[in-house]
């Protein structure tokens, strides 16, 4: 099977400073993959790096077989690779509407008013919120933003980047939930995230990042069950 997402040796960083060592990592179709590791280990960089916010220095993005590593983010985002950031980054003056629609500002922009449609079925809140500026929203309410934003573009691949960030623990529990039903709706999920038991609750593959390297990349059984990985990455 060739894969949707085929990451192969990325290197990148910030200035002098190398932050991906020769990174490989791969999504396939319909599945949903967790990234892991502690701050500073380089998901966020690897995110932007394959999403074309910061180019990469070296090696290859393919993303349904082209070539994507020097792409600009509005071609990759027509390809259909979405990320939803880190710390949600809604437009605080702007109303949940408004929000959405700009999440197919560059694709699916014709089918904007079933897809607004779609993000209200998904999210019934969003709907109660629809003319509300979002920076009065509570931090779940613009996590639902956020997800909703990026699900206005009809992403084949969606990124997740630490998507439970600051949420309480029962807005976490709908969170995962959210995301499991969107794999069984056949979309690929690219999950980078700190909740490490939840993740591997739900995720077909794992990988688990340490110093920019990848130092494993398995199944979330295989990982649980090494006493050695456990205690050096994930803390368990």
């Amino acid at each position: 099977m060739t894969p949707l997402l085929d990451v192969r040796g990325l290197r990148g960083g910030y200035g002098r400073v190398e932050v991906l060592r020769g990174v490989d990592l791969c999504v396939n179709r319909g599945e949903i993959v967790a990234l892991l590791g502690s701050n500073g280990a380089g998901k966020s960089t690897l995110n932007n790096a394959v999403c074309g916010i910061h180019p990469a220095w070296g090696g290859t993005v393919q993303f349904n077989e082209v070539d994507l590593t020097r792409a600009h983010y509005r071609v990759i985002v027509k390809a259909g690779l979405i990320q939803v950031p880190e710390g949600r980054r809604v437009f605080p003056n702007l109303t949940v509407r408004e929000n959405l629609e700009l999440g197919s500002f560059t694709r699916a922009r014709e089918r904007r008013a079933q897809n607004v449609e779609r993000v209200f079925a998904i999210f019934p809140r969003l709907r109660e919120r629809v003319a509300q500026r979002a920076g009065l929203m509570s931090g779940g309410e613009q996590q639902m933003l956020a997800i909703g934003r990026g699900l206005m573009a009809e992403p084949e691949l969606l990124i997740l980047d630490e998507p439970s960030l600051g949420l309480s623990p029962r807005l976490v529990e709908e969170l995962f939930t959210l995301i499991r039903r969107l794999h069984d709706d056949g979309l690929a999920v690219l999950l980078v995230e700190q909740n490490v038991g939840q993740s591997l609750e739900i995720a077909d593959r794992a990988y688990v990042l340490e110093n920019g390297s990848v130092r494993f990349a398995g199944l979330p059984a295989d990982l649980l069950a090494s006493d050695e990985l456990r205690r050096a990455y994930l803390g368990l």
